[in-house]
This record gives C-alpha cells, sequence and structure tokens, in this order.
C-alpha cells in the first residue's frame, strides 16, 4: 500500500530501508521517548524493517509506513496505526531529527488517519507520549486530537524510570 501526500510518499519499510532507520534511531530523543533498544544497532533496525513491521502488516493489526520526501527520497520518519482493541486503534510516529519542524509529520500522520478512517472498522484513534515530548503532542493537537489526561507514571521510559503520559483521542469524523 502506497499513500502521496504533496510532498510525501508513505509506504511500508523494505530491507533498502534499514541504513536510513538506523541513522534516524542514533536520535537521543527517538531514544528516549519511543520504544526502541538503547543502543540501537544495525541488527534491531533490520529486525523491525525485515520481520517485525512486515508481520504488523500481515496480523491485519499494526500498519507501519515510512514517509519519504518526493523530492529527495529522504526519509521523514515513521507513521503507525496500532490496534487497540476492536475499532480502536493508536497512533504512533517518529521523525527524522533533520526532518522536524517542516510539517511533515502532521502531513503524514493525517494521511495515515484519512486512510484509517476509509479503509479500517475505526471509531477511535489515540494517541500517547511521554509528558515533555512537546513536539509529539504538537503534532497531535495540530491533526486534532483532544488532550484527555495525563496518566502518573505509566510506564518506564528506556532511562528505567517511570514516567508520567499524555492520552488524547480523535473520535470518528
Amino acid at each position: 500500500m502506497t499513500l502521496e501526500t504533496a510532498r510525501l510518499v508513505l509506504r511500508p519499510f523494505g530491507p533498502a530501508d534499514a541504513d536510513a532507520v538506523y541513522d534516524a534511531c542514533q536520535d537521543e530523543d527517538i531514544q528516549f521517548y519511543t520504544p526502541v533498544p538503547v543502543p540501537f544497532r544495525r541488527h534491531d533496525a533490520e529486525k523491525r524493517v525485515c520481520q517485525e513491521w512486515p508481520q504488523g502488516w500481515a496480523g491485519d493489526d499494526n500498519y507501519i509506513l515510512g514517509a519519504f520526501r518526493k523530492d529527495t527520497s529522504a526519509l521523514v520518519g515513521s507513521y503507525c496505526l496500532t490496534r487497540v482493541s476492536q475499532g480502536v486503534y493508536e497512533l504512533g510516529y517518529w521523525a527524522v531529527k533533520e526532518q522536524r519542524g517542516r510539517g511533515y509529520s502532521v502531513e503524514a500522520a493525517r494521511a495515515l488517519c484519512d486512510w484509517g478512517w476509509a479503509t479500517l472498522d475505526v471509531h477511535r484513534i489515540e494517541w500517547w507520549a511521554m509528558t515533555g515530548n512537546t513536539g509529539s503532542r504538537a503534532v497531535a493537537e495540530r491533526l486534532g486530537f483532544t488532550v484527555e489526561g495525563t496518566l502518573r507514571n505509566r510506564g518506564i521510559a528506556n532511562d528505567g524510570k517511570p514516567h508520567d503520559w499524555w492520552v488524547g483521542g480523535m473520535v470518528r469524523p
């Protein structure tokens, strides 16, 4: 499956994307705010693009797309809709450090959410982010998510400590 926006092509990751995923996941913010191994090794990137992410598509429960710039083919980030329960999906994303602040994440996530509303049996899309991840929150709010609360000590981050998380939701338009 491929989605296109004015500036981006969103498509499933493949083996040729392992280097770009590896490079992106060296970023300290991605390693802190997202559930990736630390240190993130080349093997971790290969395992994701060749095994884990295709299995999500095959299982029909985790739709992960890479967003790539049309003008340069550079990786912008990873965007996914993951089934939480019947009719409820979670939107997750990370963006390559050099691509942040240009509106690409809003563009990519909006395209994926629009696809989800049109294609999947979705009545609610959730968004979760560790408090302090203001970039993720800004993207979610620009997409129309309502921040519904803060969950205290919801999860343990890669620093080994529990952290509070924001939660938001958007219901079928």
